[in-house]
């Protein structure tokens, strides 16, 4: 008995295997009734993930109405049910001989555990040579949305065959789509399954038709077709790509994919990956012979990875390659991409510990800007080797230092003529080598509700220039700076208990001043390497230099004023309303700049910088940043936004951006931005996205569609218009997307389209905290960061 009852589950392995293909995007099945295809019985025990784990491990118990026959052929009859631990299987009538193994078993057979549901009307074979058919099948699954039929399967041993097999993840009162398998064969040891004129049917009118193919019937990965990606556009015509996945270790696979684009040709994607105990790496490539758009051969390599060492250390790995200039504005449809001159390629030996940091690395860059030459690209860094170390050595006193050595690079400069073609005249760009030394103490002192932090540093930089760059900037080969830095950041924080409308609140009010203090040292025969002005914002108040680098440390006497304020629910702890507003005061003009290329900064005041937040019901919230100068009279930046969150998950985004040029005082950008997801009914939405340039009186991408959503299907249409290129020539596509829930998407992915140009479709994204865009990069350490 324990033998049967062991094995009866083991066809449910291919009634359920074709949802093992089943799509990872989260899904929403608020449209599906409650019920199951399969109830649970009132005789089956709860499903218990614990007891499937020990079944082997528990006996078996079996009840019944009346027991005849002999000891050696008992039968039970009258609601006969067994049980071990999460298994449960009930019958009208069993019959069994303890000699040969035989068994059958007859009428409302029922069959369940911790993940699945089962009911037949006969199950017979034999326990010793471990045989069995088990007819008229249908079942439910209890760990995810899933049900079908079969006629009947054939168990012998570890394989098997199942004939005439559904499977949906529909109700059974709303079938939408379903997959029909006549004929499937199985081996449990092996992990896969041959499938023969499958189709798929959504209605009652068949869309996809496979006449051989096999799949994964458990968690190990196989060899096989994925779901293909169909598109359209004007750039591209039909686009077809059909990944086609190999497992080839257990550490590592690769994804094939050729692509046919009608208006192009063919490419070929390719993705391998790898996993061992101390890291991981993938490598992509994509070859296009021929493409009609530029008449060449195009081609890309991007190979990413890490290797742990130990605790302390780790290499890493980012290199990108691509065929030409134009590969990135040719292969993306992404708006931000265009913002992009160039590709940075990176490897380097980082560690850290308890009070340090550091590493070894080489960068360099590709052009990928046509309107460019290799004078937009910033020099190379090979190789690039800094520490950073701080501890405190005193409950009042802090010290630590950064350390910097680079060899400076750069690629020959190619010109170009009008129409950006190359004239085959080439310039050279000299580099050098630079150390940069910044030791500091800081002596933070703080109260209950206040702070006064004095920091003192010593910065010296020095370099090794190349005959040809030292002879452009005077004849020093070896010029260097040295000079203190000294800074006092000091704060309070004053707060106070109100009420609001009835609701608690916590006011605060949190004044700073922030002073700095930093010497004149002439630079002019320094140069510029990666060195360039930070943006102005808030962050930029409190900064000790405003330059990302330090081949410029700007001379300074200036004080920043600044006041923040927030308004917090004390029922919640939420935020309700903060705001900041802050202005440096220049005792000195700043005579150090960027040779020319930002505007001097003089005696007087800054421009006034303010930022606000302020949620206005639990569905309203506006955020605006705003920067005034007094010098001009006129706004330098300014960008509201506004979201309103939805029923139903829907959401309303409004966006609106200006800059000002602060060096010719032109308006530099203005656009304006209305995303959202509008909720029809439970069914149907509709989406869109119009985002304008104000200044160019022009859209840069409209997006207008539909989506509808079932039980078990949902169904995405997208037209998009969008700039394609620098030139802002525009672009038209048509992207489709059907999601079968529980087992896959066909189409192109619209959900990464909406995800990237509507803040919020999907929820979560609105409570991420987006990435810094200081300038710094991410292995860096600033030092320009106040400790």
């Amino acid at each position: 008995m324990r033998r049967s009852l062991r094995l009866l589950p083991l066809p449910l392995s291919i009634a359920i295997a074709l949802p093992a293909l089943a799509d990872e995007k989260p899904v929403n099945w608020n449209l599906c009734p409650a019920t199951d295809a399969l109830p649970a019985w009132a005789e089956a025990p709860p499903a218990d993930p614990a007891q499937a784990a020990i079944r082997d491990q528990l006996p078996t118990e079996i009840e019944g109405d009346a027991l005849t026959g002999t000891s050696t052929t008992p039968e039970y009859s009258g609601n006969v049910l067994m049980q071990r631990g999460d298994q449960f299987i009930g019958a009208d009538s069993l019959r069994t001989d303890t000699d040969t193994g035989n068994y059958i078993a007859e009428g409302n057979i029922r069959y369940s555990d911790s993940r699945f549901r089962v009911s037949a009307t006969r199950a017979e074979g034999n326990s010793q040579t471990d045989s069995h058919r088990i007819s008229d099948i249908q079942y439910q699954l209890i760990d995810r949305r899933g049900n079908g039929s079969a006629s009947s399967i054939d168990l012998q041993g570890a394989v098997g065959q199942v004939h005439d097999s559904t499977y949906t993840t529909c109700d059974p009162s709303q079938v939408v789509w379903r997959l029909d398998a006549p004929d499937i064969e199985f081996d449990n040891e092996s992990g896969f399954g041959t499938a023969r004129n499958a189709v798929l049917r959504v209605g009652k009118v068949p869309v996809l038709w496979a006449p051989y193919f096999k799949f994964p019937i458990d968690e190990r990965r196989q060899t096989g077709l994925l779901y293909p990606k169909i598109g359209l556009s004007g750039r591209n015509g039909f686009d077809y790509a059909q990944p086609i996945y190999f497992n080839l270790a257990p550490n590592y696979d690769d994804t094939l994919t050729p692509q046919i684009m009608t208006e192009r040709g063919v490419a070929i994607d390719n993705e391998f990956r790898w996993l061992y105990q101390r890291g991981r790496g993938q490598l992509d490539t994509m070859w296009m012979p021929d493409d009609k758009l530029r008449d060449r051969d195009r081609g890309r390599v991007d190979l990413s990875g890490y290797h742990n060492f130990n605790r302390t250390w780790q290499a890493r790995s980012n290199i990108s390659w691509v065929s030409d200039e134009r590969y990135v504005e040719d292969f993306s449809s992404r708006i931000d991409n265009f913002n992009n001159s160039n590709l940075k390629s990176t490897v380097g030996l980082y560690g850290q510990g308890n009070n340090w940091r550091a590493g070894i690395m080489a960068e360099h860059y590709q052009l990928i800007d046509y309107t460019l030459t290799e004078r937009a690209l910033p020099y190379n860094r090979e190789p690039r080797l800094y520490v950073n170390w701080d501890k405190p050595i005193l409950p009042w006193l802090e010290a630590g230092i950064w350390a910097e050595a680079v060899r400076f690079s750069h690629d020959d400069v190619r010109l170009k003529n009008a129409d950006y073609e190359r004239t085959g005249v080439e310039q050279q760009m000299p580099g050098g080598s630079r150390v940069d030394i910044k030791p500091w103490l800081s002596m933070p002192l703080t109260g209950a509700s206040w702070y006064v932090t004095p920091t003192v540093a010593w910065r010296h930089t020095e370099y090794q220039l190349d005959r040809a760059l030292a002879d452009n900037l005077g004849g020093d080969r070896s010029p260097s700076r040295s000079l203190p830095i000294t800074t006092v950041d000091a704060g309070m924080f004053f707060d106070r208990e109100t009420t609001i409308d009835g609701k608690p609140f916590l006011h605060t009010l949190e004044p700073r001043l922030f002073y700095l203090n930093v010497p004149y040292r002439d630079q002019s025969g320094m140069p510029l390497f990666d060195t360039r002005a930070f943006t102005f914002s808030w962050g930029q108040l409190f900064r000790d230099s405003r330059y990302t680098g330090p081949d410029r440390q700007n001379d300074a006497n200036q004080l920043t004023m600044a006041l923040s304020t927030r308004l917090i629910d004390q029922r919640t702890g939420r935020e309700k309303l903060s705001a900041s507003i802050g202005q440096i005061q220049y005792f000195e003009d700043s005579l150090v700049t960027l040779n020319n290329t930002e505007v001097p900064v003089e005696q007087g005041k800054s421009a006034w910088v303010a930022d606000a937040n302020w949620a206005i019901t639990d569905r309203w919230t506006v955020g605006t940043t705003y920067q005034w100068n007094p010098s001009y009279k006129k706004e330098d930046l300014a960008s509201l936004r506004a979201t309103y969150l939805l029923p139903e998950d829907g959401i309303v985004n409004i966006g609106y951006r200006y800059r000002r040029n602060p060096r010719s005082g032109a308006d530099q950008l203005e656009q304006a931005d209305l995303s959202f997801l509008y909720p029809i009914n439970p069914r149907w939405s509709v989406v869109g996205r119009y985002y304008y340039s104000l200044l160019d009186d022009k859209p840069l991408e409209i997006i207008g569609g539909v989506q509808w959503d079932s039980c078990c299907l949902a169904v995405r249409a997208l037209a998009r218009r969008y700039v394609r290129n620098r030139e802002g020539d525009m672009d038209n596509s048509i992207q489709v997307e059907f999601v079968l829930k529980g087992l896959s998407s066909i189409g192109q992915n619209t959900d990464r389209t909406l995800s990237r140009a509507i803040l919020g479709y999907n929820r979560d994204d609105l409570y991420l905290v987006p990435p810094s865009r200081s300038g710094v990069d991410s292995d860096d350490y600033d030092p320009n960061q106040i400790p």
